[in-house]
């Protein structure tokens, strides 16, 4: 293996196990809403999702954009933008449902974590195998 290809690969899969967590989570806000809600209604400052309006709403919009941001991400399609994208709803996430509760401190770390994954491809934007790439080369 060429180092320039292990890189590329590395990377590549870098980006697509980080937009895993989004697809799946994604799929369960908008095939799961209720038990969503239910969680976040348990959650420390479920109050807090209180003011970005109704929370069923909420659970929806969040998962839209988390499915479409991580099909994008996985696809290194606009790759940033849908880091960037990801990030802004991962962060009000962690910080209502994962931050004030003991119980939580590992899904609150994997959050952390996950977020660390994004900045790099944000500050970054890594160039591994990516649609972006290819569109590139047609222009």
């Amino acid at each position: 293996m060429t180092d320039q290809f292990s890189s590329r690969f590395t990377i590549t899969l870098f980006r697509v196990m980080v937009s895993l967590i989004f697809i799946v989570a994604g799929i369960n806000h908008l095939l799961r809403t209720e038990f969503v809600y239910q969680k976040l209604q348990s959650a420390t400052f479920a109050s807090v999702a209180a003011m970005f309006g109704n929370p069923h709403y909420s659970i929806i919009i969040s998962g839209v954009a988390m499915l479409v941001g991580g099909v994008s991400f996985a696809l290194g399609f606009k790759t940033r933008l849908a880091a960037i994208g990801l990030l802004m709803v991962l962060l009000p996430i962690t910080l209502i449902v994962q931050v004030g509760s003991i119980t939580s401190m590992g899904p609150l770390f994997k959050n952390i974590a996950i977020a660390g994954g994004l900045l790099f491809f944000i500050v970054h934007d890594a160039a591994g195998y990516r649609v972006d790439s290819l569109m590139a080369v047609r222009k």
